[in-house]
């Protein structure tokens, strides 16, 4: 594509840097489960998947350094808890098993969604990437889909905290696919194939089906106040947490 003028090239970095941090957020919380998962082969799989998270966060921070010259490792280490741009989604900390199936599927098919349309981004290295992460993140969606349906067949406290968890988490849930910020511009240019609020209308009919079959809640209503720029304690003790090693040494090489 032709040289992005700055406004275009602000806007396609703030859209990449939302991705990013979803991915990284998401990535660490998961990675908690980590040695404490319902069984062995979970303990490896949680694993597995928070690491492609947190690989795909990477890439992205690489793809954001070359677009604005800043360094990927301060970008995602050295910024301050408010400075992150993660959903709403992924304030919550990690709870119990059947919080986390319901918040990873909630993420992963939104996420989904999102790689299917930034897969036809008119930028070729996002578009690049995003058919690179839609191939691995298959993987991921077939992993949470078969815990979602084991979950709700369970039937008694089982199934009472997955729905729980969905019903707490739907609203946030939608926030996950706002619309960026400047996303005319992104239009325009064709960096964004199509609105994103046409990207969330097919994402809640492609998981309404399968919900619907379980007869569990749908995610409704409208995203909360504040949106991605909006923090809480539970996210700033997550920023602690994963920071922790680069603030041992400040403008030390890993």
């Amino acid at each position: 594509m032709t040289e992005l003028d700055p406004a275009t090239r602000d806007a396609l970095a703030a859209l990449i840097l939302t991705v990013a941090d979803d991915e990284l957020v998401i990535g660490y919380w998961d990675s908690e489960w980590t040695g404490i998962a319902p069984m062995l082969e979970e303990d490896v799989a949680m694993s597995s998947v928070s690491q492609d998270e947190i690989g795909h966060a990477a890439a992205l921070y690489a793809m954001l350094g070359e677009l604005t010259g800043r360094d990927p490792d301060e970008l995602a280490y050295a910024r301050e808890p408010d400075a992150f741009r993660h959903a709403p989604l992924l304030d919550h900390p990690r709870t119990d098993w059947a919080f986390t199936i319901g918040r990873r599927y909630l993420y992963e098919t939104a996420d989904a969604a999102r790689l299917q349309a930034l897969a036809g981004s008119s930028y070729e290295p996002l578009a690049q990437l995003a058919a690179k992460m839609r191939r691995e993140e298959r993987y991921h969606l077939m992993h949470v889909d078969a815990w979602l349906r084991r979950l709700a067949a369970a039937g008694g406290e089982v199934r009472e905290r997955l729905v729980a968890a969905l019903e707490r988490l739907g609203t946030d849930a939608l926030g996950v696919l706002d619309a960026p910020d400047d996303e005319a511009l992104l239009l325009s240019a064709g960096i964004l194939p199509e609105p994103m609020a046409s990207v969330r209308a097919r994402w809640l009919e492609r998981i309404g089906g399968p919900l619907g079959e379980l007869d569990l809640p749908v995610p409704s209503g409208g995203p909360r106040p504040g949106g991605r720029r909006s923090h809480g304690p539970d996210f700033a003790w997550l920023h602690g947490e994963m920071t922790m090693v680069s603030r041992s040494e400040v403008g030390a090489t890993w």
